[in-house]
């Protein structure tokens, strides 16, 4: 039989209770100095609870970012009047295609089209006199915070599949999302919400639906949440009349116990762990969450500024509202999508549906970097802006673009982003990416980058083999942080 302690008594046998306050503090002592160590050690296993897969985690290097904001214009918006102007297509308008240029296989299939010139009147702005085109006004005041890159490139040619891989890498369905990788690697900085938001303007679903905020092969403890369009963002968040958080307690930990024993016979099922801990979670984002959601706390002066007060910019002015809310409450991956279920696919009326559709987030997005920096937060937050891809300088119906994974424009800013530069060009019609052409393996590399992590050293073991991001390919966009 084993003893700890000593006193007048004699031995405290470890498996008999304490019968005097001496017996109590000698034995409860050993128990503090447990906690303790399961404190610095930061893990329950110690208390018998399976570690927190969410745990905040260090990266493999200092990043000069702590969070992303992706926004992401489904449907691929026209690099050739927005930030990338080409005065040779104008001049070319009207004919085809010149044989000195490649002609791709579009989505469309449509051949000898002819070129299809831009209307846009193009400014330099800022210190860094970036040319943006008239589309989008007001985000052009922050060009020397955003590193233009216009030589972006895809593989696939439809939409699902090129929604599929700005997402996860991958035109085919079944791999972890981007932000899930980013919290696989760093974990999560608020136990109270989810880790990974995604956040639409619109009540359709993106293409692809849930496999782009997914975790394919890694546990789905990683994957993202979609919160619902309008003005309550989460439903059911608040306990019916009659039922008190104690009572809630008590049917919540019944539950876990049930599981948790469920559990012990089927080690392997990730979406049980995954559905405990979304138990946990959604009751702790009863106290958090119904705060950290409702934009009525701001002032009139701010919802101005991200375009609330006004009908065509207030669905996306406030999604990216509550973006910049749950950045600033320690979510660590934010997706605002723009025209959800591909309204920025241009295949006809190209002009008037495009300028609807830049009029609706030039402001919010504008308002989302301005109160960024206002609040000192765009420092160690990266912004992301693109599509899955571009549209063709080849006209289709006469007056719409094709899809263009060839060539086409992505810009980033904050997180250690060094603006008021631009970053590879395309070809003069903007067909082709042709100078330090950037992969969306490489943009991936490069926000992983940001936030402290290696894309080559951030890996998954399945089925028998390392699993990657990237999928063993990608550089780090170095201009990004270095101009």
């Amino acid at each position: 039989m084993k003893y700890y302690g000593d006193n007048k008594r004699g031995l405290v046998p470890h498996h008999e209770a304490a019968l005097t306050r001496r017996d109590f503090l000698l034995r409860a002592s050993g128990g503090v100095a447990g906690l303790g160590l399961a404190t610095i050690l930061g893990t329950d296993n110690l208390m018998g609870a399976p570690a927190n897969p969410l745990t905040a985690k260090v990266g493999h290097h200092r990043g000069t970012a702590k969070q992303v904001i992706f926004l992401f214009m489904e449907g691929g918006p026209s690099h050739l009047d927005t930030f990338d102007p080409k005065p040779m297509l104008n001049k070319l308008h009207g004919q085809t295609l010149p044989r000195s240029f490649k002609e791709p296989i579009t989505a469309m299939g449509e051949q000898g089209s002819p070129l299809l010139g831009s209307p846009r009147k193009w400014k330099q702005h800022g210190e860094s006199g970036l040319w943006v085109s008239d589309w989008f006004p007001n985000v052009a005041k922050h060009v020397d915070d955003l590193a233009v890159i216009r030589s972006c490139w895809a593989d696939g040619l439809n939409h699902v599949g090129s929604v599929c891989q700005m997402n996860t890498g991958s035109i085919l369905g079944g791999r972890p999302s981007l932000g899930s990788w980013a919290v696989y690697g760093l974990g999560s900085l608020n136990e109270n919400l989810p880790s990974y938001v995604v956040l639409t303007d619109r009540e359709k679903m993106p293409l692809g639906g849930v496999r782009n905020w997914g975790t394919g092969f890694m546990p789905a403890t990683y994957q993202g949440t979609l919160f619902q369009n309008g003005s309550v963002p989460i439903q059911n968040l608040v306990p019916p009349e009659g039922i008190s958080d104690a009572r809630q307690r008590r049917k919540l930990e019944l539950l876990t116990r049930m599981n948790r024993k469920h559990s012990e016979r089927n080690h392997f099922d990730d979406e049980l762990e995954a559905r405990i801990n979304a138990y946990e979670m959604a009751y702790r984002m009863q106290a958090e969450a119904p705060e950290a959601v409702d934009v009525s706390s701001e002032t009139a002066s701010t919802k101005a500024l991200y375009g609330m007060d006004r009908k065509e910019t207030e669905p996306f002015g406030r999604q990216c509202l509550l973006a910049r809310r749950l950045v600033e409450r320690g979510v660590r991956f934010v997706q605002v999508y723009s025209g959800a279920g591909s309204a920025w696919d241009t295949h006809a009326n190209h002009e008037k549906r495009s300028t609807a559709l830049c009029e609706s987030v030039d402001l919010p997005i504008a308002g989302l970097l301005e109160d960024l920096k206002r609040r000192g937060m765009l420092e160690d937050t990266l912004v992301v802006w693109g599509g899955e891809f571009g549209r063709t300088p080849m006209s289709e119906k006469g007056d719409g673009r094709d899809h263009n994974p060839f060539g086409f424009t992505m810009w980033m800013a904050g997180g250690g982003v060094k603006g008021g530069q631009t970053i590879g060009t395309t070809d003069d019609l903007g067909l082709w990416a042709v100078e330090e052409k950037a992969h969306v393996h490489d943009l991936h590399a490069s926000i992983l980058h940001a936030i402290g992590l290696d894309h080559m050293n951030l890996e998954f073991k399945t089925g028998g083999r390392l699993e990657r991001p990237t999928i063993n390919t990608g550089n780090v966009v170095d201009k990004l942080f270095t101009g």
